[in-house]
């Protein structure tokens, strides 16, 4: 007789198919016959088998007459009784697996969330804090609920001198009558970068129209990988203002006539890039550069057009004209207005405008609303609010090159983050060695929200002062805010103080939320910054002097002075680093016409965009 089974893992164990041998054995001793035991949960079945074999073999015992019906149902019985067994056995070892799967199932799922808890715990620790001595104090400096006004001015700006200077600007720069259509031809550019860098490079392509006596097309916008954002000029300016506004000045049209849309404008030579004009470029450069190209044929292209123009060989008539576009001429959409009002009164828990900063920003387009409850400061005014730009974002902290205490891991990730994004300084950065350390000694380390928070902590402000933090995702999130929040809770965004349908317009569109920054920091009581060589913060600082009539302060640190005092954290008392810090900030604060070497934008009190009081333009250097 022979036995067979069905598949592996299905079958009944081997104690179960050996005593259906032996009883298929005692009940039917037949030779030649065989059993098939079929899959787990079938039904066994005899095979090979007829009632002829039945009867040959019942005749071989030397029986009488043959098989009987009885024999027969015995027969039936016996098949029936060994395949209930089988289906039996079969079902239990389903229920064995299944247990067994789902128990490891099980353990895997748990393991899983095991992972997770540790991976969140170990990225807890990761999160260190730098400065953990300096915290510690400034949390008890933070929450005595002390003003420390007379030794350190916290909302006013400290010296008189500030309010003689008046905007002068605003009176065009050329002769009375404007400009003709029959110039050299036109000057079209490609802005890269943000909405700031784009800013910058629209007025000064406003400068080198005019140097070129050439007419400007709108200024293009390139996409950027980085700030993922398509919007155009008209998207974020007011175009009929910009146009009307400087018309006195420079010939500005929407796009380049018929007969030189079409012309490849790289074939013909006619454009340029960063390469072929230095950076900060005297004006002669531009002359050298594209005149010839451009009376040639009548068109130039400046490619990536950026920070190209100087600011000291400017003449006065040119200076202003930059002033012009940047103070006067820009105003942000209808759209972009409304919304940044929204959220002005909001910060302040008023319902109405009250500053000639607020004109500027909003023109007609202020929203007056009442806002339910308002909020008031302890004398029973408008709140007051001050706005912290953190220039931390995670292309600015991977392009410093500096290290912020989130070891290997950050190392990896910004590693990966240039490789994708600056490919140029990744090349670059495989033959050379960079050291952190030195790069931070010298000031070149955008600062974090924990070391913030430690200079307007040793400025005076308390836990209590409401903040509105600038700027787009920080680098770490909520983990790299934490320090920061701990000292100051009554910290918002843009995104606390407007719903997500009030923003839903500007969703996905990075420089018309960055407008709304530029609105909300241009008219905060205080102006914080963080980093010297972001545009934002050197943009809204100028417009702030520009338009603040002397009351708009601003907290500006010197990083290299920061560094060197954080470096001797370990030996020093809270009162020391507290008159350090104050010390590097208020020479900040301190009234000066434009050095040499320094942007219009950030500093405009210079010849041609502002005056003494005496509205004559003369300045003292």
């Amino acid at each position: 007789m022979e036995v067979r089974s069905g598949e592996e893992n299905n079958s009944a164990p081997d104690g179960v198919l050996l005593a259906v041998m032996l009883d298929l054995r005692g009940a039917a001793e037949m030779e030649g016959s065989w059993v098939v035991v079929g899959p787990a949960g079938g039904e066994g079945r005899v095979g090979a088998t007829n009632i002829g074999r039945l009867r040959q073999g019942k005749a071989a015992r030397g029986g009488a007459g043959g098989v009987t019906s009885w024999d027969l149902r015995v027969f039936a019985g016996v098949v029936g009784f060994m395949g209930c067994l089988l289906l039996v056995a079969s079902l239990l070892m389903s229920a064995v697996h299944q247990v067994q799967f789902r128990n490891g199932a099980i353990s895997v799922n748990f393991r899983g969330l095991q992972e997770v808890k540790q991976n969140f715990v170990r990225r807890e620790q990761k999160e260190e804090i730098m400065h953990e001595r300096l915290i510690q104090m400034a949390t008890l400096a933070t929450t005595k609920n002390e003003s420390d006004s007379d030794s350190f001015a916290l909302w006013e700006e400290p010296y008189q001198q500030a309010r003689k200077w008046k905007p002068c600007a605003a009176k065009h720069s050329l002769a009375d009558e404007e400009p003709g259509e029959n110039n050299n031809g036109y000057i079209l550019i490609s802005a890269n970068g943000g909405l700031n860098q784009q800013r910058v490079a629209v007025c000064n392509a406003v400068v080198v129209a005019a140097l070129l006596n050439a007419t400007l097309v709108l200024p293009r916008f390139l996409y950027s990988s980085v700030w993922k954002d398509i919007s155009q000029f008209g998207d974020i300016y007011q175009e009929d203002y910009f146009v009307n506004y400087m018309k006195s000045d420079v010939r500005i049209v929407k796009e380049l006539p018929p007969h030189l849309q079409s012309v490849d404008l790289e074939a013909i030579g006619s454009q340029i890039t960063d390469n072929d004009i230095m950076k900060e470029a005297e004006p002669s450069e531009f002359i050298k550069t594209a005149l010839p190209v451009l009376r040639k044929n009548h068109v130039v292209h400046f490619l990536g057009f950026g920070n190209r123009l100087g600011f000291d060989s400017v003449p006065v008539h040119l200076q202003r004209l930059r002033c012009r576009c940047n103070f006067h001429a820009l105003k942000f959409t209808p759209e972009i207005q409304k919304l940044g009002s929204l959220l002005v009164q909001r910060l302040r828990g008023v319902s109405e405008m009250q500053t000639e900063m607020d004109k500027q920003l909003f023109g007609g387009n202020m929203i007056n609303t009442a806002s339910g409850e308002e909020r008031t400061d302890d004398a029973g005014g408008p709140s007051r609010y001050l706005a912290l730009h953190m220039r931390f974002e995670v292309d600015m902290v991977a392009y410093s090159l500096c290290e912020f205490g989130g070891g290997e891991e950050e190392r990896r990730e910004l590693h990966a983050f240039r490789e994708i994004h600056f490919p140029a300084l990744a090349t670059r950065l495989r033959n050379t060695t960079v050291s952190p350390e030195e790069l931070r000694s010298q000031g070149r380390c955008p600062l974090t929200p924990e070391e913030a928070g430690l200079i307007l902590s040793a400025l005076g402000y308390d836990h209590r002062t409401f903040m509105y933090v600038a700027g787009s995702q920080i680098y770490g999130g909520a983990t790299r805010l934490r320090p920061l929040t701990r000292l100051y809770p009554n910290l918002v965004t843009k995104e606390d103080i407007l719903s997500s349908d009030e923003l839903a317009p500007l969703k996905n569109f990075s420089s018309r939320l960055a407008a709304l920054d530029f609105i909300a920091c241009a008219s905060s009581d205080v102006f914080a910054v963080t980093d010297s060589g972001s545009q934002l913060s050197s943009l809204v600082s100028g417009y702030r002097v520009y338009h603040g009539r002397g009351r708009a302060p601003t907290l500006h640190p010197n990083r290299k002075r920061y560094a060197q005092i954080l470096s001797e954290e370990g030996g020093i008392e809270w009162s020391g680093f507290q008159k350090r810090v104050r010390t590097m900030v208020e020479e900040y604060k301190r009234v000066r016409a434009r050095p040499r070497g320094r942007t219009v934008y950030r500093q405009p009190r210079t010849p041609g965009c502002m005056c003494r009081a005496g509205g004559d333009g003369s300045v003292d250097f």
